[in-house]
């Protein structure tokens, strides 16, 4: 993707998003409830209406592009361009009137996610990324902290809405608590991976993130100087998601693995 093309999409990127965050902050005083992978993990009507909005204003800038988003929204690319949305990261943080809660687009090619945009209104933070570009909050450059040791180590996490997998996940944080600064569980898995490029978090690690929870936010990371893998060095996915400077991420990775 060319420097010029990127700067277009950016663009696009951040209208949309912006579009998007102004929509979810006239939330509803009562709440249409859908039940998707548990019975603790559910969509609005406000993650659907979002959902509505950006993909119909990608599709009417850039017809050719594809569409993965979190509500079902699927079209097959023939640009060779794929938007990865997450229109509310955050459901539960959004629906008790929690802050954190965040708009994500991700565009991709088959040289991976090239442009990421984050958009968190209700912390007025709108972070943004191009692949090779470096990473912004607010306009601003951001870099994550490096090098950390692990006992002065601040990290972020989040839990499976399988009770089963929580019990293990259980485990790994009554490992880690002893060891570290101390843990924040802030409930949206894109503002983790921004918090973590932006030095207000140290380090985030979490099982069971979708590509649309990962794509912008993963990219605004990597372009802060962060190492953003999975379990071993693979890549990051919904096995496995590991952020964290050079130096934190070597120590919090062999105690992940």
């Amino acid at each position: 993707m060319s420097e010029n093309l990127k700067a277009q999409i950016l663009e696009l990127a951040i209208g949309i998003a912006k579009e998007a965050g102004e929509l979810l902050s006239a939330r509803p005083e009562v709440f249409d409830l859908e039940t998707k992978s548990s019975a603790i993990d559910f969509a609005t009507q406000m993650d659907k209406a979002s959902e509505e909005l950006i993909v119909s204003r990608i599709l009417a800038a850039r017809p050719d592009d594809g569409i993965i988003a979190e509500e079902g929204s699927e079209v097959i690319s023939k640009s060779g361009y794929t938007w990865v949305i997450d229109p509310l990261d955050g459901t539960v943080n959004y629906f008790y009137g929690v802050a954190g809660w965040n708009v994500s687009i991700g565009i991709k090619n088959s040289e991976g996610v090239q442009v990421g945009v984050v958009y968190a209104p209700s912390i007025g933070a709108l972070w943004s990324a191009t692949k090779g570009g470096g990473a912004f909050l607010n306009g601003k450059r951001i870099s994550c902290n490096d090098p950390v040791e692990l006992n002065r180590a601040l990290i972020g996490t989040g839990f499976s809405y399988d009770v089963n997998v929580r019990a293990a996940q259980a485990e790994l944080v009554s490992k880690l608590l002893p060891e570290i600064r101390d843990l924040r569980r802030i409930g949206a898995g894109a503002a983790d991976l921004c918090l973590v490029a932006t030095g207000r978090l140290d380090a985030f690690y979490e099982l069971g993130l979708n590509e649309w929870d990962l794509a912008a936010g993963g990219l605004v990371a990597t372009e802060a100087g962060a190492l953003v893998t999975g379990r071993k060095g693979a890549p990051a996915g919904k096995e496995m998601v590991i952020a964290a400077g050079p130096h934190l991420h070597a120590i919090l990775s062999e105690i992940i693995n």
